[in-house]
């Protein structure tokens, strides 16, 4: 059960987990070196590569694709004048595959959704409506927003034929990252996420608009797994199908199979990769190119590193930086997921599909040209104000379990021995102070462990892994190990929710709620 934490307050700062001084000496192909300036002013959005960012909130020009193979990118709505006002509608639609349609759970009949692009210090304002046959609502995932009244509040419920209006105040020293946004209706989110409603928040900052980042080519990529038809009995899983985990019939990227991307040599691309899958977990592999990460979830690492070994948790992102070096073919690759020995799978119980352990070509790069070698990236890249010395104000355990059959109803899923009720408060925590969670995972499956509005740094995990030098809003709490990791409740009081990203997991009770005072 919990502890009480204490209310004793450290020396805290407001803003001090938000941009910093960016002592970036990142070096591109030309070996050009980042360098932080002196009191710089707010950048205007950075120009970007592929389909053109719009302003006023007015939606983007797209073209379909020539073939399923070709690269789509999710179309853009850019603030202007300090304010990005958009509609969308959460309805079902049927989308593009294959050269013929699939069924899927949209925003604006599109599968991702519009990618929203901001800046720190602007005004964020969503008119959601639902043509859905079921509840829905919306979910900032990673933004440091208020958690209440029209702001990143979970608890409010939009009905079949409603519409609610957000409204997000993006403070002036926010970071820069990839964030994103997606439903989080109790009982309705692995629905209607599995079935495609996701979409990408960027904010950009004073880094983007410097070289080598400003010089890159951006990709969006919201990885995801849905099932494939053409009526709304595909939406429909059986209990073991939810409780395992809905893995459905392949890997797309940007809602697209297996695209394919032409590259000249000598460029250096900027991905930014979402894990927007209900369930499964993407182990990242790329043969034939270097690459480094540049940020975890919504936090600028302190230096680049290599990305080998990606892994991505649902609910996850990457920044990762590739250097195009050769005229060659390379594939961006991810194989099934082995949570524990012997389960098969994230989903155990029999596991996902692909539980065989065999590789999915999520993308191709074909590079063209004259071979081109790229100097190493190095950093820093950020400075980071670590809470590995902070005063602790309280401690508190977690310990994510299983329970018995519950009826017609299926296992149940439990932080704590109880199951998620939105009229009970599971924890009270004091604004201005930090505090040291333990999240310990007793079942013979992987948890990825999310907090909302207040990011966490990791301290260290049972499985020794190194962590992240930065701030995250998703870690995988592994099966039958632990993760220690420290909050800030800094400029934000309120309730929110933590909780697994396991999706049915979260809708079958593995959430709790958490008010800041």
């Amino acid at each position: 059960m919990d502890a009480a934490a204490s209310s004793a307050k450290g020396p805290i700062h407001r803003g001090e987990l938000t941009r910093r001084s960016l002592l970036v000496g990142v070096t591109a192909l030309a070996g050009t070196t980042l360098v932080s300036a002196c009191s710089p002013r707010r950048a205007a959005h950075p120009p970007r590569s592929g389909p053109a960012p719009v302003t006023s909130g007015a939606p983007a020009t797209t073209t379909s694709p020539a073939s399923a193979s070709a690269w789509v990118q999710p179309e853009v709505l850019l603030s202007h004048g300090g304010v990005l006002e958009v509609t969308l509608e959460a309805a079902p639609s049927m989308v593009p595959w294959r050269g013929g349609q699939r069924w899927a759970l949209t925003y604006n009949g599109k599968t991702p959704g519009p990618t929203l692009r901001v800046r720190p210090g602007d005004r964020l304002r969503v008119t959601l409506s639902n043509r859905l046959d079921s509840p829905t609502n919306l979910h900032v995932h990673g933004l440091h927003v208020s958690p209440n009244a029209a702001s990143d509040n979970v608890f409010v419920m939009i009905g079949p034929g409603e519409e609610h209006t957000y409204e997000y105040l993006i403070p002036a020293d926010h970071p820069s990252g990839t964030f994103w946004y997606h439903p989080h209706h109790h009982g309705t989110v692995a629905e209607q996420v599995a079935a495609g409603m996701a979409g990408v928040i960027i904010i950009d900052d004073e880094l983007d608009t410097l070289p080598p980042i400003a010089n890159t080519t951006e990709r969006i990529m919201v990885l995801s797994d849905p099932r494939i038809g053409t009526t709304s009995d595909v939406l429909r899983w059986s209990m073991m199908g939810m409780m395992q985990g809905r893995f459905g019939d392949g890997v797309l990227v940007n809602a697209t199979p297996q695209p394919s991307l032409t590259v000249p040599a000598g460029t250096m691309e900027r991905w930014r990769i979402l894990n927007a899958s209900a369930s499964r977990y993407y182990p990242l592999r790329l043969d034939g190119a270097p690459w480094w990460q540049l940020s975890s979830d919504g936090g600028r690492l302190a230096i680049p590193v290599d990305a080998t070994g990606l892994v991505l948790a649902p609910g996850e992102r990457a920044e990762v930086l590739v250097a195009v070096e050769r005229a060659a073919t390379m594939a961006l690759t991810t194989t099934a997921w082995q949570s524990t020995p012997g389960m098969g799978g994230m989903g155990g119980m029999g596991g996902p599909p692909n539980r065989s352990g065999a590789t999915e070509t999520l993308l191709t790069v074909i590079g063209t040209g004259a071979d081109t070698t790229a100097p190493a990236v190095n950093g820093p890249l950020n400075t980071i104000d670590s809470l590995a010395d902070a005063h602790i104000g309280g401690t508190r355990e977690f310990t994510f379990a299983m329970g018995g059959m519950m009826g017609g109803n299926g296992m149940s899923f439990t932080i704590n021995g109880r199951s998620f009720d939105p009229e009970r408060v599971d924890v009270e925590a004091a604004l201005d102070t930090v505090e040291e969670w333990t999240i310990t995972n007793a079942t013979p499956m992987a948890h990825p462990f999310h907090l909302h509005v207040w990011p966490f740094q990791v301290i260290e995990a049972s499985d020794q892994r190194t962590p992240p030098s930065g701030w995250k809003d998703v870690v995988d709490v592994p099966a039958g190990g632990w993760v220690r990791l420290r909050v800030a409740f800094r400029d934000f009081g309120g309730r929110a929710v933590y909780h697994c990203h396991i999706l049915d997991h979260e809708d079958r009770g593995m959430m709790g709620v958490i008010n800041v005072t």
